[in-house]
């Protein structure tokens, strides 16, 4: 009997939460961790903090720059948030997918409508979107004063962006309650391996010379 060999495209995983939830911190670990994940770098025009680099914590540009590119069509997703411009480029994406390898977004919850309403199947077929929810207030004001960077204005300014994102968890397929570091990402790691294993994700690999019935166990 001939072994089947089977075929994955990649999950289009889009993260949302609150600042401080820690979306970031979990996609960029899991990408890190895993050789079949990527991290997709995002657009934005906002200035780099101290110590980042332009195409590995962001693409910098300029308003000028984002506007005309997501007026070509460049852009899966984008939106303003905090004054600034942020959004992921298609290029990011699609390829990574149609290679079985898992696109990680951190995006807000304008950004994950947007990709929720592409009509592209490819997208909708690989999207799994997940929210991160603080337990608390106070546990929110905690984590967005323990990152020191921001002034209390910001701060202010995060926290009721932060009231009106979190009414949106429900439109998520998956909601984290956040408890500490490794917990969200056990948590978070399960979810997509959950997901690698649905069967509508797997396809006869068309070079694989075995009937789609076959399996060689």
């Amino acid at each position: 009997m001939s072994k089947l060999e089977l075929k994955r495209r990649g999950l289009l995983c889009v993260v949302s939460g609150p600042s401080g939830s820690g979306k970031t911190t979990l996609c960029r670990r899991y990408s890190e961790e895993n050789n079949q994940a990527v991290y997709a770098i995002s657009a934005t025009t906002r200035k780099p903090r101290d110590g980042e680099k332009d195409g590995v914590d962001y693409f910098f540009l300029t308003r000028d720059e984002f506007e005309s590119r997501n007026t070509r069509g460049e852009f899966l997703e984008y939106a303003e948030v905090h004054g600034n411009y942020y959004g992921t480029l298609k290029s990011e994406v699609l390829s990574h997918i149609e290679a079985g390898r898992d696109v990680l977004m951190d995006i807000d919850v304008q950004g994950a409508a947007l990709v929720r309403s592409q009509k592209d199947t490819s997208i909708q077929e690989a999207l799994v979107d997940i929210f991160i929810l603080l337990p608390s207030e106070e546990e929110l004001l905690n984590r967005l004063n323990f990152r020191g960077t921001e002034t209390q204005e910001q701060i202010d300014l995060r926290l009721n962006n932060a009231h009106e994102e979190m009414r949106h968890w429900q439109l998520y397929r998956y909601t984290i309650v956040s408890a500490n570091k490794a917990t969200d990402f056990s948590t978070f790691s399960s979810i997509l391996a959950s997901e690698h294993c649905r069967s509508n994700r797997l396809t006869p690999d068309p070079e694989s010379k075995a009937d789609d019935r076959e399996l060689d166990f």
